[in-house]
């Protein structure tokens, strides 16, 4: 059998197994409906979002921080990858300061971009475009400080500029790796504009979500998150195709 093939039907099985666990719990009394509604009543929450008239203004809000969010960070991470891959002495000195950077939880950092920023879009696009800036400056250090030198050296041996270099043969090795750092930073972004949406926001799908929590509306609540995974999935799904594409363009 086709390995994609089995690995959709793993997929798809994992998650079936999971809505058969729900259904069970819900079904046999065993879990209040106040901490997991039924599905039937998500499922008709989730139709019902269509309809609802300030469910489409906090969708645009939450799609216009996380757009802005990562063409900063992809703009920033990856001039400032290239900026450090130059030479093996600025890799050495500023990966590791990176590195520890990035291990130091951003959303820590929220409450002064509140202050800076204030409780609108500005606040959120600032958390998820500096959460999603380290991957992405990351990955763009490692592909382009891991070209292969003979690659280099032939290049500039049949007397390729550096701008010729860079494009034709750093920027086509590297592009794995700067791929599945955007595909990362895109992810973290949306995490950390949802999350923030729920500590301080006017609108957003976590701003909703806070809200339904709040009044106890757990069907409308777990409607939301659903879809806010959806996005999630569609998101990862539309970058690791773009990440596919650059694995073949290499290879090609």
């Amino acid at each position: 059998m086709n390995s994609r093939v089995t690995q959709r039907l793993v997929q798809a099985a994992f998650v079936a197994s999971i809505a058969l666990l729900w259904h069970f719990a819900t079904a046999s009394g065993r879990v209040a409906p106040l901490l997991l509604p039924p599905m039937p009543a998500v499922g008709h929450e989730l139709s019902a979002l269509a309809a609802d008239a300030d469910f489409w203004p906090d969708l645009r809000t939450t799609l216009f921080e996380l757009v802005m969010a990562f063409l900063l960070a992809a703009a920033a991470g990856t001039a400032a990858g290239y900026a450090v891959s130059r030479t093996r002495y600025a890799v050495r000195t500023f990966e590791p300061l990176m590195a520890g950077m990035y291990a130091v939880p951003a959303i820590l950092l929220f409450p002064l971009y509140v202050l800076f920023f204030g409780l609108g879009p500005g606040s959120k696009i600032a958390i998820g475009a500096t959460i999603a800036f380290f991957p992405v400056a990351l990955s763009t250090i490692t592909g382009l400080s891991g070209v292969n030198r003979l690659y280099l050296t032939a290049a500039r041996s049949m007397g390729a500029s550096s701008g010729q270099t860079f494009r034709l043969v750093m920027l086509p090795a590297a592009l794995p790796a700067i791929l599945a750092g955007l595909r990362i930073g895109a992810n973290a972004a949306f995490m950390a504009i949802l999350g923030a949406e729920t500590i301080a926001s006017f609108a957003g799908l976590g701003h909703r979500i806070v809200s339904m929590a709040e009044s106890m509306d757990t069907a409308k609540m777990f409607a939301n998150i659903v879809l806010a995974m959806s996005v999630a999935a569609m998101i990862n799904i539309a970058v690791s195709a773009a990440e596919k594409r650059g694995w073949k363009h290499e290879q090609a």
